[in-house]
């Protein structure tokens, strides 16, 4: 499964990428985190057009910020354009706990249990984690 990074979280990202290996995830699932820019985006990209490349490329997006103002918002593009079939977003509750080891944790346990039943979460727009 790859994960589409949101721009606010790219520097967290190494973070939680060891948690996970140290947890033992890397071993069981194919998990590859990739950042807007790696996959051709900007970071001014707006949300309508990240929601619909994940959703085009079967990724899920992890984020800790798309909010719901604006006709292109995240909350908005996945209210209108969402079906049970659409992956799910994943947003850190709290960005400023990403630094807690038991916080990431718990974070990379929740990701890794979601990439496990993906199928599971079809159609859920948004899952807070952890």
């Amino acid at each position: 499964m790859i994960v589409l990074v949101d721009y606010n979280l790219t520097g967290y990202i190494v973070l939680l990428q060891g948690t996970l290996a140290s947890e033992g995830w890397l071993e069981l699932l194919s998990i590859q985190f990739m950042t807007l820019q790696e996959v051709g985006l900007a970071a001014d990209t707006n949300d309508r057009i990240i929601w619909q490349f994940v959703q085009s490329n079967q990724m899920l997006l992890l984020t800790a910020n798309r909010n719901a103002k604006g006709e292109d918002s995240l909350e908005q593009t996945m209210r209108e354009e969402g079906t049970e079939k659409s992956l799910p977003v994943l947003t850190i509750g709290s960005l400023d706990r990403m630094m807690e080891r038991s916080y990431r944790e718990q974070c990379s346990a929740r990701i890794a249990d979601i990439i496990l039943y993906v199928e599971n979460y079809l159609g859920v727009s948004r899952i807070y984690i952890p």
